[in-house]
């Protein structure tokens, strides 16, 4: 097991299936009001270079329920911001800190932090991957469907780092995943080799329709994500036909569910009747930030 959570890949299947039970198990235990507090003592520093809604609260509110406390770092407020090294921010964090929380644009800054960094860090977010998103949205979906892992996924939209993450968790999971990204918005083909390379089950396609069929989980992100609002304009044109609304969820599975990793635009990569619709599991997905986060801080943390 490695003390860092940077990528999906990094895990084996065994150890991310225990993330998950153990996120059930916290989430039970909140939903309860038992005590549970794993992490009693203990600090999480978060360093923000992108904002936020759903990260920041879920790690800060799951480090008071673990018993510990959360120190929120917005990069432009520390020294990382005025040029320090990110070799000596992370040298100097790991010392006041029992583990760190990184949302940032880079995944190199991450991995680089990591490998100066003597206490667990955690992937918050970066461009190239998402991977506490893509645990929260398995831990949902094994909530709601019975046998996860069997199911057919399908990504429509924007080769992301949502892609990317799910790309990675087919090929540990083991379960078929369609992705459907328009021409010249594919997900990196370094993941992508990597997957094929460790027999993952991938289908690629630039017709969402075809992707659709049959799937059981629809998933989507925003098509300009943050950092590339510059192109919204021409990624609306380029990604028409890639919604998913009623006309496409009729494509799929009677029984799927649609998800979200939010924040959406609303009618733009997912429709307002979708989101509100019976097939979303959306909020619920969100919720479960909290909970499979709070398995990850526990699991890489708890002394």
């Amino acid at each position: 097991m490695t003390k860092d959570f940077l990528c999906l890949s990094d895990w084996s299947l065994e150890d991310l299936e225990k993330i998950i039970a153990l996120g059930k198990e916290l989430k039970a235990k909140q939903k309860e009001g038992t005590p549970h507090k794993l992490l009693e003592g203990q600090t999480l520093g978060m360093l923000f270079e992108k904002s936020s809604t759903r990260t920041r609260v879920s790690f800060e509110v799951g480090m008071f329920q673990l018993g510990g406390h959360a120190l929120f770092l917005a990069s432009g407020n520390t020294q990382m911001g005025r040029g320090e090294p990110i070799k000596d921010t992370a040298r100097v964090m790991a010392r006041y800190c029992d583990g760190i929380m990184i949302r940032t644009y880079s995944q190199q800054a991450v991995e680089e932090f990591a490998e100066n960094c003597f206490v667990p860090v955690i992937n918050g977010l970066t461009d190239m991957y998402h991977p506490c998103q893509v645990m929260a949205d398995l831990m949902t979906v094994s909530e709601h469907k019975e046998n996860y892992k069997e199911l057919k996924y399908c990504w429509i939209g924007d080769g992301n780092n949502m892609a990317n993450s799910w790309i990675n968790a087919a090929a540990i999971f083991g379960f078929e995943l369609r992705v459907a990204t328009p021409k010249g918005y594919e997900a990196h083909p370094d993941v992508i080799a990597r997957a094929e390379k460790a027999g993952a089950k991938l289908i690629f396609t630039n017709d969402p329709k075809e992707a659709a069929a049959g799937s059981d989980v629809l998933n989507t992100d925003v098509w300009a994500s943050m950092g590339q609002e510059a192109e919204q304009a021409e990624r609306e044109k380029t990604f028409v036909g890639f919604q998913i609304n009623n006309e496409l969820v009729k494509l799929a599975d009677p029984e799927c569910v649609v998800m979200h990793c939010l924040p959406a635009h609303r009618d733009e990569e997912i429709s307002d009747e979708v989101i509100e619709g019976p097939h979303s599991i959306i909020f619920d997905e969100a919720e479960n930030r909290l909970h499979v986060q709070k398995a990850i801080m526990a699991t890489l943390m708890a002394r």
